[in-house]
């Protein structure tokens, strides 16, 4: 699997971008706020549907116009598609549209696994740093392009958590609907148990992968064990937990307890990596984690995804980023750096290598 083309037309500071990529490595090089993550923003927009950096679609557009196009054009399994996304911008309102082959996607579950990708960030290397709202994201975006039923599972659960989060803001003025809390407190058990399962069966797979790749990379000297840590341990107490949590839910007004509050502990060497890790330790363990995901890809989904590496190699010392280039090779990866001196040169000698300025790009 690999983008042979980029489109994008008012794309945030990409006024008009035609991006030709090859299968293997492609740099973009340039210095910061050029446009060079925009460009891998288009693709993850059109792999999963949304930005990893804005809430917002609004953001997406340029400023003074109000709308943008991306096109991906795909080549998986020696079939050529193209996934293009378009965003509208009307008054206080925008809307944003998908489309495979210009049929039009009605169901962001109908766009996973078209194109898969890893994106890995900056912000990856402080997964381990970072709150539990970061791993939960890590464990979501990686499981809903393998499995668009866990998509649905978790499209489900919150929007009831949604409901019930609201009905508890009415039950702390008038307790007259309380019976109602028990409706979405079945829903969100019936979602809330598959999603449990689910990032079970992967935190263990992506365990055993990168206790091994942190074994390579630490040589020995370290080991390094992932942990999911639901906040409700028994599926099988899923709705008597929810129930007693009714009381607490009610003074604060929002839920307290399910899948939502998850997280994945890291150790190494037994010690938490989050409070007692060293920042090189901690670096160290997401980069396993995150060439761990990778694996995961290659052998859940018959294509090998497509690797987004944004400004990431510059944060890695030589050892390790010479690790990372030789464990993905078989992967269409799109670099981003400030200069070409961020990457190891015989990279730098195959790889297609292009240069963004002001929303540009020109090939070297």
């Amino acid at each position: 699997m690999f983008v042979r083309n980029i489109t994008a037309n008012d794309f945030r500071n990409l006024s008009f971008s035609n991006v030709p990529l090859s299968p293997g490595i492609n740099i973009l090089y340039g210095n910061n706020a050029q446009g060079k993550t925009n460009i891998l923003e288009t693709v993850y927009f059109c792999a999963i549907g949304r930005s990893p950096r804005a809430d917002n679609n609004r953001e997406l557009v340029r400023f003074g116009s109000n709308e943008a196009y991306v096109k991906v054009d795909v080549s998986k399994d020696d079939i050529n598609f193209i996934i293009d996304a378009h965003i509208q911008i009307a008054g206080s309102k925008s809307t944003k549209t998908l489309s495979v082959d210009k049929v039009m996607v009605k169901n962001t579950r109908e766009l996973f696994g078209r194109l898969m990708v890893v994106l890995f960030s900056p912000e990856d290397l402080r997964l381990i740093k970072a709150g539990p709202a970061e791993r939960r994201r890590f464990m979501d975006i990686e499981i809903c392009q393998l499995s668009p039923v866990y998509y649905s599972d978790l499209r489900d659960y919150h929007r009831a958590l949604k409901q019930r989060n609201q009905l508890l803001k009415i039950l702390r003025k008038d307790h007259k609907q309380r019976d109602s809390l028990h409706i979405w407190d079945e829903q969100l058990n019936i979602n809330g148990c598959r999603i449990m399962a689910t990032r079970s069966a992967f935190v263990k797979k992506i365990n055993e992968i990168a206790k091994e790749i942190h074994n390579n990379i630490t040589e020995g000297k370290e080991e390094l064990t992932l942990t999911y840590q639901p906040k409700i341990e028994n599926p099988q107490d899923y709705r008597i937990i929810m129930e007693k949590s009714h009381e607490r839910d009610l003074v604060a007004g929002t839920t307290s307890m399910g899948i939502h509050k998850d997280d994945i502990l890291f150790t190494i060497n037994g010690i938490p990596a989050r409070n007692f890790g060293s920042q090189g330790q901690q670096r160290t363990a997401a980069l396993s984690a995150k060439l761990a995901e990778i694996e995961i890809m290659r052998n859940g989904a018959k294509s090998p995804p497509v690797l987004l590496l944004d400004d990431v190699l510059s944060e890695l010392d030589g050892s390790r980023q010479k690790y990372l280039l030789t464990q993905i090779n078989d992967l269409q990866t799109i670099i981003t750096c400030t200069g070409l001196e961020d990457v190891l040169t015989s990279n730098v000698n195959q790889a297609n290598v292009m240069q963004v300025k002001n929303g540009e790009v020109s090939t070297r």
